[in-house]
């Protein structure tokens, strides 16, 4: 690998570990630039999970610090995430991924039009959301759902997080993406566990690159907890628009 497509990765995991602390789809930076550097896309998938999980959880580590966690969801939802992302990770090559891109489309549109015509969607809290029915979808939505999707195909999966807590649970932008680094985090160590025993991770570069994670990451978090929930609702139509780009440009190209 030539020294000018490493210093591209690491720009790349930089920039990503930003995105991804902020609102998730941090891979949509690092995936394409893994690929262009010569690895099979299964190859890049995996080796993209070695560096995103010291990103998320170093962010998860640091959004704990600095707000309150809801952990009755975190705890449970991130356990669950790490048996489901396994899962989809082993079944990745069993299913055909490119079926999902379509709806996942859909999703992320309906998703774009909700907080774009709802301006003040996540700015506050609503604790009175907050029920026990409320509590057991979005652990089975986040832990189960989300995580299998995040193990078979991945894109957009942080972001998908933060719009079920947010609308599930009440809580406001900043308090949602804090609770999905957790659950991020989870869906993480489960692919990778299972791409790391098929032997598909490229640890020396995957390493590297995580540290640049890390290192966006922490400012990711520290602008969002600083410049709060209309900061993050921004960013969150930015990479919402960008996933719909991709997500097209792939499905119909």
């Amino acid at each position: 690998m030539q020294a000018g497509q490493i210093v591209l990765l690491l720009l790349a995991a930089l920039a990503a570990g930003w995105v991804d602390a902020v609102v998730g789809g941090g891979g949509l930076l690092q995936l394409p630039v893994l690929i262009l550097a010569g690895l099979s896309p299964v190859q890049a998938l995996a080796t993209n999970k070695s560096a995103a999980i010291f990103g998320t959880a170093s962010a998860a580590v640091t959004y704990v610090r600095g707000t309150k966690l809801d952990r009755a969801v975190a705890v449970p939802a991130g356990v669950l995430a790490v048996v489901f992302a396994g899962l989809g990770a082993a079944s990745a090559a069993l299913l055909d991924a490119s079926m999902l891109k379509p709806l996942v489309m859909v999703v992320l549109l309906v998703v774009a039009a909700f907080v774009t015509f709802r301006p003040a969607f996540g700015r506050l809290p609503h604790p009175h959301l907050r029920t026990r029915t409320r509590v057991v979808t979005a652990v089975g939505i986040a832990g189960v759902a989300i995580a299998f999707y995040d193990g078979i195909l991945g894109p957009g999966t942080g972001t998908f997080l933060l719009i079920a807590f947010t609308s599930l649970l009440g809580m406001d932008f900043v308090h949602a993406s804090a609770t999905a680094k957790v659950i991020n985090t989870g869906t993480n160590l489960g692919a990778l566990i299972v791409f790391g025993a098929q032997g598909h991770v490229m640890w020396a570069l995957g390493l590297g690159m995580a540290v640049c994670n890390i290192a966006g990451a922490q400012l990711g978090v520290r602008m969002a907890l600083r410049r709060g929930a209309g900061f993050v609702r921004i960013v969150l139509l930015c990479v919402v628009t960008v996933l719909v780009l991709k997500l097209g440009y792939e499905t119909f190209a």
